[in-house]
């Protein structure tokens, strides 16, 4: 197996759900590759190695030779290795079938409406039925302290024989009090080996003793508690190579880390050591060896804490943008697989931030090769995934990940932040398809006149981005405006199964196709069924199309994970039947297939609801929403505004909070001592307001903007190095005062707020907000030059200070159809690096107080008026749409 990269060991670790096959393979990592950015040499790794050794190799066992790379990368298999060798390895071999693209038609009517997948009630009542486990009358035999949380995850864990204690001064001042290590056990609700972990080790009454009787034992919610999981995840990917959930952390009473993991199997198997093992040895090296323990577990954080120091250098400059582009263009081009999209092999995770820069940087280099390879591979990933398995055709929205090349067979987990990154990702790929044969389509085109005509892109990506928000509006929604968090990947395959299965709630077999849709199709060649058709359309087979490198536990044998194989010209043509025709008996039989589903036994859901991702939902609804015209989704989003504004933003405190829960009647409650909200809570709700603003030009989501920014800056701002720490700075409890560098599953804040700050300085006309952005960027200079691939999403930012950003001010009446007509036009083209403004005439207004120059443009001949300006420097101005797009294009 080829080496990982340092930079590609933290993407995988920090992508959510990563498959424990997958971070055994990151443990061989060359220990010359760093796991942790800013790592330069490999001495955190050594020395975490050897402090395994001293729990490992100075025990007295019959398996003393076990190395300590292996410690760890051995437990983290269920039952053996053939899976992850096959899933890095292996490339589809089979054909796949031509698709005609261009005229594949809407896979959703967005108002059509299936029903909800959830009964009323059902939401919140999952939130404490536990990852694996079926509800019972019995009273349980255990009950420790995290039965009085409100974390989905944590109440998992409120029945286990393990005396847990959450996160806190209780558990810290035990520790102390009785000299004990902590074992720190950090994962989220929907992590399928977290489940496995549980039921296999934390419900075991012998390990919850030895637990319990030894250690002080600590459960942390990651999604609750980000803060806590990135110091100690830091720690386990610098000592062990990789990372991933559950995470398993052994820390001083002063909560300094020693031993770090993720999951590990209750009980030995061969030459690797099981949990209980682990325990053991640990117990006695605490007892026999504790200062080297100390010691070794010291010099690692210290290394880690200069090692991941991120400031900028005096008198540094800016990096230059174009130049940082290309390179990290190269970089997502060597690593891009040309047959299926996406970036490297098995296991295929969507990346919205590689695709938005992608498109970003198409639309600054439209006239070279290499914008339109940027394109290219933007467009083929999102087709290629929006056919795929990962993509539910059935219940709409995008699984976690696919643990092959083709995207066919997923992890079944569906997350609020993917949904919402991906919906604004497929809106953008339909803008820019627009903008594409708009821009192309100018120079022969006549003037006939203002009236605006859209050029028609590629509808399937609008549809998919509506099939996302019918998803979330339907299965992932609060009636507050609130977005749960996650769905998870497990459920029961029946109502009387005794124990969950991934994917049970999503998969078919051929016969449950067949009784389903056993009705002759009117006109259809050879008497063809539904069933005939849909199996052919989806690649449904009788012995299951699921191969056996993709379900080593036997879970999905016999079972069908729907995928679209050819396109509706060959279907059709296949069976005799127009296209039109078509599309109403696929239409039909996925609505059958959906009430089915409505049936089985549904998936446990996480009611908590984050600021983050409630931020980073508030911007696809308001992106789709407004590139659309939709109203509906425009008031979907102002909805889920007010949400956060009423549930967590703490007027008094004037504080964001980062979460708060689903109450047993359908209420948002909240905890006694609420989490105040870190920075990604501030970042993901400001751009979600900005976007917001753009859309709606409600000026008081941009005064709520600029007010976020002005406490996010307060509470999180480094003043010697610039950039912004992830969480306070000032918590004792946290070892490492971390600046986030890497744009992965999530964007990192400090990319999103580079742009924030610039978007605001010309919406605002504060200066010190632009300023701010460019010394923000350059605290990332070394990473933006070296392993830019690493932040595509800073880079974006970057780029913004480079290329000329427009400011586009209609002056026009609000409701007025000629400043409607002006702002869709603007709505229609991706457009990166600008502002929208609308100038109604208030000079007593917020932006007329803010930007004086508003006063001096007007309507012209009493119709509404674009100018596209610069700097506020503007062009003449235009009233018919039509030439506003050949400005904006130009």
């Amino acid at each position: 197996m080829r080496p990982l990269s340092g930079e590609l060991v933290h993407y995988c670790a920090t992508s959510s759900s990563a498959p424990l096959w997958q971070m055994c393979e990151l443990q061989e990592a060359s220990l010359t590759d760093s796991p942790v950015p800013g790592v330069a040499t490999p001495g955190g790794t050594v020395l975490g190695f050897r402090m395994l050794r001293l729990v490992w190799t100075r025990s007295p066992s019959s398996t003393r030779g076990f190395g300590p790379s292996r410690l760890l990368s051995g437990a983290f298999l269920k039952k053996d290795r053939a899976r992850s060798h096959t899933l890095f390895n292996r490339r589809v071999s089979e054909p796949t079938p031509t698709h005609d693209f261009d005229s594949y038609p809407k896979l959703l009517n967005f108002r059509s409406s299936q029903g909800s997948f959830r009964a009323p009630g059902a939401a919140c009542f999952s939130m404490a039925s536990g990852g694996d486990r079926q509800e019972t009358s019995h009273p349980p035999k255990h009950t420790n302290r995290l039965s009085k949380e409100r974390s989905p995850y944590l109440l998992q864990h409120a029945h286990n024989p393990v005396d847990w204690f959450p996160w806190g001064k209780e558990a810290f001042d035990k520790a102390k009090s009785e000299d004990k290590p902590i074992f720190l056990s950090v994962g989220y609700s929907t992590c399928h080996w977290c489940h496995v972990m549980e039921r296999e080790s934390f419900e075991d009454e012998d390990i919850g003793k030895i637990l319990s009787d030894n250690f002080v034992c600590i459960k942390v919610d990651r999604e609750e508690r980000p803060d806590v999981d990135k110091v100690y995840m830091t720690f386990v990917q610098a000592t062990s190579g990789g990372g991933g959930w559950p995470m398993s952390v052994w820390l001083t009473p002063d909560l300094r880390p020693f031993i770090g993991g993720t999951y590990f199997p209750p009980r030995d198997s061969g030459r690797r050591p099981g949990f209980k093992t682990i325990l053991m040895r640990i117990m006695e090296q605490w007892q026999n060896n504790r200062d080297a323990l100390e010691s070794s577990g010291e010099r690692v954080v210290d290394a880690l804490r200069k090692g991941t120091s991120i400031s900028a250098s005096p008198g540094e400059m800016l990096p230059s943008g174009p130049d940082v582009a290309n390179r990290c263009f190269q970089q997502l081009a060597h690593s891009y697989e040309e047959e299926y999209g996406g970036f490297r092999d098995a296991p295929k995770f969507p990346t919205p931030v590689n695709l938005m820069f992608l498109m970003s940087f198409w639309a600054v280099n439209r006239a070279s090769t290499e914008g339109a390879e940027a394109l290219q591979m933007t467009l083929h990933t999102l087709r290629m995934m929006a056919l795929g398995g990962i993509h539910d055709h059935v219940a709409q929205g995008f699984h976690r990940y696919s643990t092959d090349s083709s995207w066919h067979v997923p992890h079944f987990e569906k997350m609020l932040y993917d949904q919402a990154q991906l919906a604004v990702a497929y809106i953008t790929a339909y803008q820019s398809e627009h903008s594409l044969h708009v821009s192309s389509s100018i120079s022969s085109e006549s003037n006939n006149g203002c009236m605006f005509q859209p050029v028609s892109g590629e509808r399937l990506f609008a549809d998919v981005a509506l099939d996302v928000l019918h998803y979330v509006s339907r299965d992932l929604s609060h009636k507050s405006g609130g977005f749960y968090s996650a769905e998870d990947a497990d459920s029961l395959p029946t109502p009387e199964s005794g124990e969950k299965r991934e994917g049970a709630f999503c998969v078919w077999t051929a016969g449950e196709v067949r009784e389903l849709l056993s009705d002759t199709v009117e006109g259809a060649t050879e008497g063809a069924t539904q069933a005939d058709i849909f199996m052919h359309h989806y690649g449904v087979k009788d012995q299951g199309n699921v191969e056996l490198e993709q379900d080593p536990h036997g879970e999905l044998q016999g079972q069908n994970v729907l995928i679209v194989r050819y396109s509706v010209e060959l279907t059709a043509a296949r069976f005799g039947l127009s296209v039109e025709r078509l599309t109403e008996v696929l239409a039909s039989a996925r609505t059958k297939l959906a009430e089915v589903r409505r049936a089985r036994p549904q998936p446990h859901l996480d009611t908590k609801m984050l600021a983050s991702w409630n931020g980073l939902m508030l911007s696809g609804f308001a992106r789709v929403g407004a590139m659309l015209g939709d109203k509906a989704l425009l008031q979907r989003a102002e909805q889920a505004a007010q949400f956060l504004r009423e549930h967590l933003w703490d007027k008094e405190g004037q504080r964001m909070l980062h979460s708060c829960y689903c109450g047993d009647n359908m209420e948002v409650e909240q905890i006694s001592s609420p989490i105040a909200g870190f920075l990604d809570d501030y970042a993901f709700v400001v751009c979600g307001l900005l976007d917001l603003f753009e859309a709606t030009q409600t000026v008081h989501w941009l005064q709520w903007a600029e007010e976020l920014q002005r406490r996010q800056d307060q509470l999180f701002w480094d003043a010697q190095g610039s950039g912004y720490f992830s969480s306070d700075p000032s918590d004792p409890s946290l070892l490492l005062s971390l600046k986030q560098d890497q744009d992965g599953a999530e964007p990192s804040a400090n990319s999103v707020s580079a742009l924030n700050l610039l978007l605001l300085s010309h919406l605002t006309g504060n200066e010190e907000w632009r300023q701010r952005s460019q010394q923000l960027l350059t605290a990332f200079t070394d990473r933006l030059v070296k392993v830019p691939i690493a932040l595509p999403d800073m880079v974006r930012g970057l780029m913004a200070h480079h290329y000329p950003f427009k400011q586009i001010i209609i002056c026009g009446q609000p409701d007025a159809e000629d400043t409607a007509g002006l702002i869709a036009c603007v709505n229609s083209l991706f457009l990166p690096y600008k502002v929208l403004i609308l100038a109604d005439g208030n000079t007593e207004g917020f932006l007329y107080q803010k930007l004086p120059v508003l006063s001096s443009l007007i309507q012209q001949e009493g119709k509404a008026t674009a100018y596209v300006c610069q700097d506020f420097t503007c062009a003449l101005p235009v009233t018919c749409p039509q030439e506003l797009r050949r400005l904006l294009l130009e």
